[in-house]
């Protein structure tokens, strides 16, 4: 049953973030009336519009769709955090008395009731989920996905749970609450606590939005309380990096599995004789807390260690909600990545890349950078960094400035805002002055490009890397470094 078949109408304040679209296209696959706003057209909003959902941005409330301003009753309004408390449409809505809901609440409704897969974490949890989603939808299971990027594999950031008459058709006997529900559990604003899983994934508890939670020590609670809501006869997978207090946190009755790259650091779930060879790392599952499991043969197409780790905590997710061992190795190798997740943009063999990722955080910088200098022992690295946020800036200079400090060159962006206004004395200039790297320079994403044209070819590897609006530049260096590496022809 559609849990919010009482709303015809949906509108969206903020339609274009990844996570809202992927509710978007939910509702509208679900037969409702769907419409949004957002600040900034972007090929994620063009899509949604391609695809029927009609989009305006402007915030003006004389810009609402008749139909909302006409049947506030039938009408939900799903609300992404990053919509400004000064916004007109917001503050008209708020007025008039509709039915305002958080993304992560409206994630709640939806997953109330069903078999949910949720993994939470300050980094890793995109890239977790998708690899969940696809193991599942591989191996032929019945699934659904929200997911925090577009999915390589699937071609979307949503999978769409069979409906009930599919199921009767497709797979008699098995019930819609019966069929495992993937989520990306964001703890931004402690969004993940609208979620009670049956398989719950912890990948990182490293400090993060301090600007919401002031400390770690607050952000570890959260992910405690987190732990909490995992249901009676549950699992929670839990990273050996992540704080242990969570796992003393869990309900009775639920086991908790604790995973990584070796025995030592995950004595449930650890990998056995891993290598790299080329962009593929293959490696043996090895896993004591489940069935004392043993899958050699593994070989996982994704680059990065720490992308070993999460496939790890996947493959066991997905065991607990129906694949078979057996089908494992076949859907690893078949694993093609996430949007933006170390992606591999130009190649040139293994002499030139140019890669772009979302890392945003120290930790997922260091854990990306040290990857790339791994499989490109001896070249010259370029990273082109775009920070996110004014508080994480400020709350994280010196780390972004050591994990930068990897490469041989840094550009540094201008700090993208999202949702915060300025911060006095709070500039990309402060992580600049921390680096240590051989060259340097501050640069606006227009001379980023421009230097990019005109620079030799002294440098054989060039990373994009950040959360906001940096992958716009990434369609011209791709066209810049093809013509350098190939010739206009290409």
């Amino acid at each position: 049953m559609n849990p919010v078949a009482q709303f015809p109408y949906v509108y969206f304040l903020g339609i274009g973030g990844i996570g809202m679209s992927a509710l978007a296209r939910w509702f509208r696959a679900n037969g409702h009336h769907v419409w949004g706003y957002d600040k900034t057209r972007t090929p994620l909003t063009e899509a949604l519009s391609q695809e029927g959902i009609l989009i305006h941005y402007d915030d003006a409330p004389e810009h609402l769709p008749a139909e909302v301003r006409d049947n506030k009753d039938q009408t939900l309004v799903v609300l992404t955090p990053a919509i400004p408390k000064d916004h007109q449409e917001w503050a008209w809505l708020r007025e008039n008395g509709y039915d305002i809901r958080k993304r992560s609440q409206v994630l709640g409704l939806l997953t109330a009731g069903r078999r949910t897969v949720a993994v939470a974490g300050t980094h890793g949890k995109t890239t977790t989920s998708s690899m969940v989603a696809h193991l599942l939808h591989h191996a032929g299971l019945p699934a659904g996905a929200f997911l925090g990027g577009i999915s390589v594999n699937l071609g979307s950031n949503l999978l769409l749970p069979p409906s009930a008459e599919q199921l009767a058709t497709d797979n008699p006997g098995l019930t819609t609450a019966e069929v495992p529900i993937v989520v990306e559990a964001d703890e931004y604003d402690r969004s993940f606590l609208t979620l009670h899983p049956d398989v719950a994934i912890v990948t990182s508890t490293d400090a993060d939005h301090l600007d919401i939670y002031g400390d770690k020590d607050a952000l570890v609670q959260s992910f405690r309380d987190f732990a909490r809501q995992i249901k009676p006869g549950g699992t929670l997978l839990l990273n050996h990096t992540a704080d242990a207090s969570v796992a003393a946190a869990v309900p009775p009755g639920v086991r908790v599995l604790r995973y990584g790259l070796s025995t030592e650091q995950g004595p449930d779930l650890h990998t056995a004789d891993v290598h790299a060879h080329g962009h593929t790392f293959r490696f043996e599952l090895v896993a004591p807390g489940l069935e004392n499991a043993h899958v050699p043969g593994l070989e996982l197409p994704v680059p990065g260690f720490h992308n070993v780790e999460n496939m790890l905590a996947a493959a066991a997710a997905a065991h607990l909600v129906g694949l078979s061992w057996e089908k494992l190795p076949e859907a690893v190798a078949a694993y093609r990545g996430v949007n933006r997740r170390f992606e591999f943009v130009v190649t040139q063999g293994e002499k030139r890349a140019y890669l772009d990722d979302y890392a945003h955080h120290p930790r997922e910088i260091e854990a990306f950078l040290r990857s790339v200098r791994a499989l490109y022992p001896g070249k010259k690295l370029r990273v082109i960094f775009q920070p996110h946020l004014f508080s994480r800036t400020r709350d994280f200079a010196e780390g972004f400035a050591q994990s930068l400090s990897l490469a041989d060159e840094v550009i540094l962006l201008p700090i993208y805002p999202a949702r915060e206004l300025p911060m006095e004395g709070v500039t990309s200039e402060i992580i600049f002055d921390k680096l240590t790297s051989p060259r340097k320079a501050l640069l606006s994403k227009e001379q980023a490009i421009q230097a990019e044209r005109y620079a030799d070819d002294e440098f054989e590897v060039i990373a994009t890397v950040g959360a906001g609006d940096i992958d716009q530049l990434v369609p011209e260096l791709k066209k810049i470094l093809r013509n350098k590496w190939y010739g206009a022809e290409a």
